[in-house]
């Protein structure tokens, strides 16, 4: 895996479910050209943290809005069963709606550009991006399939890559930087 940090942010186009009607709407990174994006990857729908994940970033996605920044969610599923989980109740094991699309990288290709392919098991770890509006990686974490992300401090560090300084360890909005 070679790293992205400081790199111009992989190309992807992908289908989501930004139009649950037709399926049939398409991302690109230019689709986020002058905002920052949030790109996340999941291993697969239907499974136990994951949709812990994606409610939590749903919950903040105004919070995230506020922050000019978008959303995406990314797994190896197809447009069909995101749909499937997002229509199906929480109280059933779905998602009961979200606040942003989910993306289907079904030829695996924007997984693998990204270096969170799991090549044996056709799937994503748990990798998050946060991208600039010039289209430019400025962090990134690669989980484990069994450990969540931490949606406050996705925000921390959006906010912290936002202030243009330098921020000590454990700043927060607000603080002085170095």
């Amino acid at each position: 895996m070679s790293r992205l940090v400081g790199k111009k942010a992989p190309d992807f186009n992908m289908l989501t479910t930004k139009n649950q009607e037709t399926l049939a709407e398409r991302v690109t990174l230019d689709s986020y050209k002058g905002k920052y994006l949030v790109l996340f990857f999941y291993p697969l729908d239907f499974t136990f943290v994951c949709p812990t994940e994606i409610i939590a970033l749903s919950d903040a996605a105004e919070e995230f809005a506020n922050l000019d920044a978008e959303i995406l969610g990314v797994s190896t599923d197809s447009v069909h069963s995101h749909k499937a989980w997002i229509n199906t109740p929480r109280d059933a094991g779905g998602l009961g709606g979200i606040n942003y699309p989910l993306a289907a990288d079904n030829t695996l290709t924007v997984s693998r550009d990204y270096g969170v392919l799991l090549e044996d098991e056709g799937i994503a770890l748990r990798g998050l991006f946060i991208i600039d509006p010039e289209g430019v990686v400025q962090h990134a974490t690669i989980n484990s399939l069994n450990v969540g992300r931490n949606v406050d401090e996705v925000l921390r560090v959006l906010e912290a890559v936002q202030t243009g300084g330098l921020c000590p360890a454990n700043w927060k909005k607000g603080e002085k930087t170095l």
